[in-house]
């Protein structure tokens, strides 16, 4: 199977929109990528790209609970292209990622990261150490090495 990946960094450009689809959940969003270039010494805008990106599942889930109209976000995904009719005989196409990963663009701004809380609380208990116990090497107890 051929399938093309990209990551697309971008502004996000509207709300999420999160919706239930048989028995999971997707959530949406508009993202414009705006590339900038140097001519003749001075920054320039050259033409925004949009995308529909569609998250899946859990990240369904938290994309709705951390993303917001405005944000500066990283898409990894696979691209591919919908066209489709309209009701005036026309026909429309839009350029989609449905993404494997989405985050917050450090470059931009900063986040704080929440790890969801544990579903089954016998999952958290350790379980026994496997393999003998490493030894730190050099410069890996909080200090340089010499």
């Amino acid at each position: 199977m051929n399938e093309s990946t990209v990551i697309v960094p971008g502004w996000v450009g509207g709300d999420v929109d999160l919706r239930e689809v048989g028995e999971s959940q997707v959530a949406s969003f508009r993202l414009a990528s705006t590339p900038r270039y140097q001519r003749q010494g001075e920054w320039v805008d050259g033409p925004t790209s949009w995308f529909t990106v569609n998250c899946w599942r859990g990240l369904a889930r938290h994309v709705a609970g951390s993303v917001r109209r405005g944000d500066a976000v990283v898409v990894h995904g696979r691209l591919r292209v919908d066209t489709w009719t309209r009701d005036d005989g026309s026909t429309s196409t839009t350029v989609v990622v449905d993404a494997t990963s989405v985050g917050h663009d450090l470059n931009r701004g900063t986040a704080t990261f929440t790890r969801p809380a544990r579903r089954d609380p016998a999952a958290a208990e350790p379980g026994p150490a496997v393999g003998p116990p490493v030894e730190p090497a050099a410069g890996e107890q909080g200090r340089p090495a010499a």
